[in-house]
């Protein structure tokens, strides 16, 4: 039998992922960008969530955040088996990284691969917080 290819559903960055008794999977701290003071910074966590749907039979998954140069890998996931029993099922795969450092600001990819395959390629921008003036002293009472 040969094996359907699945879409992806769904690729998201985030703080946290936990996952419920009940199989329901809780996302943490969506991140469209990432904000910080000062570079390099580091992340003591990144996690990856990807989900599958509409295929059959059984592939390998990988996720990886490449540097704003758009090739070279900045961190990179082990490779993680998607098992999908018929094409109703769905595989839901998450992904720690651990202690990420970003040198610079600039736009950071995030790529999930099927089978060695690119499957996805999306922009993960990173930017300094603003400077926050200081505030001026309260007025005499």
């Amino acid at each position: 039998m040969t094996a359907m290819l699945p879409d992806l559903q769904s690729s998201l960055v985030c703080d946290d992922v936990r996952q419920e008794r009940n199989g329901k999977f809780i996302i943490i701290g969506i991140f469209d960008a990432i904000a910080v003071p000062q570079y390099p910074a580091t992340f003591q966590r990144l996690c990856m969530v990807n989900r599958w749907c509409c295929g059959d039979g059984e592939f390998t998954q990988q996720s990886r955040l490449l540097k704003p140069d758009g090739l070279t890998v900045l961190t990179e996931g082990k490779p993680v088996a998607v098992k999908l029993a018929n094409n109703t099922a769905t595989a839901t795969c998450v992904e720690i990284f651990m202690n990420i450092q970003f040198q610079n600001p600039g736009i950071y990819w995030t790529e999930v691969l099927l089978d060695g395959k690119l499957k996805l390629r999306y922009p993960l921008r990173a930017g300094l917080v603003p400077a926050q003036p200081p505030h001026p002293p309260a007025p005499p009472t």
